[in-house]
């Protein structure tokens, strides 16, 4: 996110892992944070792996997973394009519980969990709910991403959500910067695409949702603008500032 940030000119404020993450760019520092504590990501895991079902523990600055597939398989396709200081770092481990269990550092900001069969999906999130202080976001529709190999076209289908600790979400972080910068609620645009996006569109003065957001977020949206590669934020940007 720093690299991004950097590109297009923004030196204030990060807000990453779903709002688990405040980082003060101009001083370098953590502001605010709400990390899954590991005992949640061991259980996590262990109920996956019980389940056979595919995971990735998104850590500071790494991705940890089994494998590429899901969503991991399209952000290791989106490194095939990216310089290298600009990769994503994604670790594949064979045995993540043991790798995890002996972590020095414990900044776990989320956990992603993907399946394409829905009823199997559906059947794992009932579990998960059992474990205390986590949050499992709800699920209502098939993320889909096409990469492509030469002429070819892949497309990869999935369901997935995101767990976080209990109580983090995008809003929250926000209304922390709100009174932190002395900003009012009703001079905030929010700009989303998918479920992790619900609270900040219900609670910002103006929702926007990209083009390509699930059905659900264009339906709470004040405005609906292009997708996310036909400039989609900066039609939002022009529009409204």
């Amino acid at each position: 996110m720093e690299i991004i940030a950097k590109e297009i000119g923004a030196d204030k404020f990060l807000i990453s892992g779903n709002g688990a993450q405040i980082y003060d760019l101009a001083n370098t520092k953590i502001l605010y944070n709400k990390y899954i504590e590991k005992n949640k990501v061991l259980d996590i895991i262990r109920i996956c792996e019980e389940n056979s079902m595919y995971y990735s523990i998104y850590t500071e600055n790494a991705i940890i997973t089994k494998s590429l597939n899901y969503n991991v398989l399209y952000y290791n396709y989106e490194n095939k394009t990216k310089q290298p200081h600009k990769k994503s770092h994604i670790n594949v481990v064979e045995n993540i519980y043991d790798y995890v269990l002996n972590l020095e550092q414990d900044v776990f900001l989320k956990v992603t969990v993907c399946d394409s069969d829905k009823v199997i999906f559906n059947n794992l999130i009932k579990k998960l709910r059992k474990i205390k202080d986590i949050d499992v976001l709800d699920v209502e529709h098939m993320s889909r991403k096409l990469i492509s190999y030469g002429t070819n076209t892949l497309e990869v289908a999935y369901y997935y959500t995101e767990i976080n600790r209990k109580n983090v979400n995008k809003w929250n972080a926000i209304e922390f910067l709100l009174e932190k910068l002395n900003i009012k609620p009703e001079e905030v645009i929010a700009i989303g695409d998918n479920i992790n996006d619900k609270e900040m569109m219900e609670n910002a003065a103006v929702g926007v949702a990209m083009g390509n957001s699930a059905p659900y977020i264009k339906e709470m949206a004040d405005i609906v603008v292009s997708d996310n590669n036909s400039s989609g934020v900066a039609e939002a940007l022009n529009k409204l500032i």
